[in-house]
């Protein structure tokens, strides 16, 4: 799948991939989950702020608004090079993310698509 296109479950799975989480398992009520210090808690860092925020921080991203469509409102920046857009501010920034690790494509399990 393109990175531009990633959303949802897909998204996060990449974003866990680029992360190198390998505490990752998908739950077919729940979603992607992860173990943590608490247990077996949601991944998902295209929606909380607690799991993709850190990860914007970290790597100094830059995200702005843009006007080119109103589908896809954000704009993320990683080393001036990596741009993805986004119909919100976290999903543009995971792609970002993504795209800047694992590149333009990600091979998505189906089970996620």
């Amino acid at each position: 799948m393109k990175t531009s296109e990633l959303t949802g479950a897909a998204l996060d799975w990449a974003v866990a991939m680029a992360e190198g989480n390998v505490r990752l398992q998908y739950d077919s009520q729940e979603g992607l989950i992860i173990n943590n210090v608490l247990g077996w808690i949601p991944y998902r860092p295209s929606l909380a702020w607690q799991q993709g925020g850190p990860i914007i921080e970290r790597e100094f991203m830059c995200i702005s608004r843009t006007n080119k469509t109103r589908e896809q409102p954000w704009a993320a920046y990683i080393d001036g090079y990596y741009s993805i857009d986004g119909p919100t501010l976290l999903i543009a920034a995971m792609r970002c993310y993504v795209a800047s690790k694992l590149g333009y494509e990600v091979d998505v399990p189906e089970e996620l698509k």
